[in-house]
């Protein structure tokens, strides 16, 4: 069956009652523009910081066509299909040595909000994928925009696998909202509950100078679900340490005891390596 949209599992974004429920006076988002199609909402984002100095600017598109996952991966997924969205902030009352939280920060508020609005047991993989029973649902990509005349912006881009099938899943261990059996797929609902539940976390770490021991660190520790298992970790440098992920540091670092002592990763690929029986 064919509508005006092409796919009727997949309506438009309502962005009028986006703007209406999420641009309110004292809000973090200043701006929120829905786009037709773009190659990659934090390049958006990238070029307006650029030009613009203010914070709070959110752009989501209806068609990802280059999106990028973190490493440099290409994330794109058919129209209307996922959630991809990308918001500017620029948190001058944090120290930039604690901004090593922000990929944290965010992969946090996206489980939070579909553990809440889609009644999904979405967990974190560190630092930042979310997932559902191991499988990834949703990747996020925060990077730093330094302009000379403006103080540094964060951009914080999420990508969300909504009403994917399982033949349109990009990757084997991946799912959607849809094949997890979400309790909505209503891509205006589920936008709006995530950057709600950002806009909380950014604001609580800013009220605390970007200290993660104000509840953010405990908060992350407990939907965590890398901490206490086995891993392989493949690192920029093309190291792969393996063993038991046994916390998170004060950067933001994830601890793994290995045969060779522990050590604080700051940047890697997890693998959740099964146990054996």
């Amino acid at each position: 069956m064919s509508s005006m949209y092409g796919d009727l599992d997949r309506p438009p974004l309502n962005a009028a009652a986006l703007r209406r429920s999420l641009i309110t006076p004292g809000s973090l988002w200043t701006s929120l523009e829905v786009l037709p199609a773009v190659p990659s909402t934090n390049a958006v984002l990238a070029d307006l910081a650029a030009r613009d100095g203010a914070s709070g600017h959110v752009v989501i598109a209806e068609h990802q066509t280059a999106g990028r996952g973190r490493l440099g991966r290409a994330w794109t997924t058919p129209a209307r299909s996922g959630l991809t969205m990308s918001a500017l902030v620029r948190p001058h009352d944090v120290d930039v040595a604690r901004w090593s939280w922000l990929p944290l920060l965010a992969g946090l508020a996206v489980a939070a909000a579909l553990r809440n609005e889609a009644q999904v047991p979405a967990a974190l993989k560190w630092p930042n994928d979310v997932i559902i029973d191991d499988r990834k649902v949703a990747g996020l990509l925060v990077e730093r925009v330094e302009t000379a005349g403006h103080p540094a912006a964060a951009v914080i881009g999420i990508g969300l696998n909504v009403s994917l099938r399982a033949a349109e899943l990009p990757v084997p261990h991946a799912t959607s909202l849809a094949l997890a059996g979400a309790a909505t797929t209503d891509r205006t609902v589920l936008a709006r509950a995530i950057l709600r539940a950002l806009e909380g976390l950014l604001t609580d770490w800013q009220r605390w100078g970007g200290d993660p021991e104000h509840g953010l660190h405990s908060a992350y520790v407990d939907a965590c679900a890398t901490l206490s298992q086995q891993v392989s970790v493949a690192m920029p440098s093309g190291e792969t340490p393996e063993g038991e992920a046994v916390g998170i540091d004060a950067a933001g670092r994830l601890l793994v005891r290995t045969q060779h002592g522990q050590v604080a990763l700051a940047a890697g690929e997890v693998l959740h390596v099964q146990r054996s029986t």
